[in-house]
């Protein structure tokens, strides 16, 4: 299953913490037309250096539902950002 739901905090030297929710659903369904695009251009790719097209998208997907629970924490000085997909 693919994740559902980015979380996205900033953190501020002086003060509060913003948190944003971002629907993966909602991204999806608006950027199409340029994913549509991007998987055009990746089909494209493999063909011109002889990778199987099947096996770059099941590895494509595969990556992309391995994606559910990853955290990246960047930190620099008082200032922070944690992204979490969920």
């Amino acid at each position: 299953m693919i994740p559902q739901l980015v979380t996205v905090r900033f953190t501020r030297p002086r003060g509060r913490p913003v948190r944003i929710w971002i629907p993966v659903l909602l991204v999806v369904l608006v950027g199409a037309p340029i994913l549509i695009l991007a998987v055009l251009a990746g089909i494209v790719a493999c063909l011109v250096y002889g990778i199987a097209v099947a096996r770059a998208l099941a590895g494509a997907w595969r990556l992309a539902c391995a994606l559910r629970g990853t955290r990246f924490d960047l930190a620099h000085g008082s200032t922070s950002v944690l992204v979490s997909i969920r």
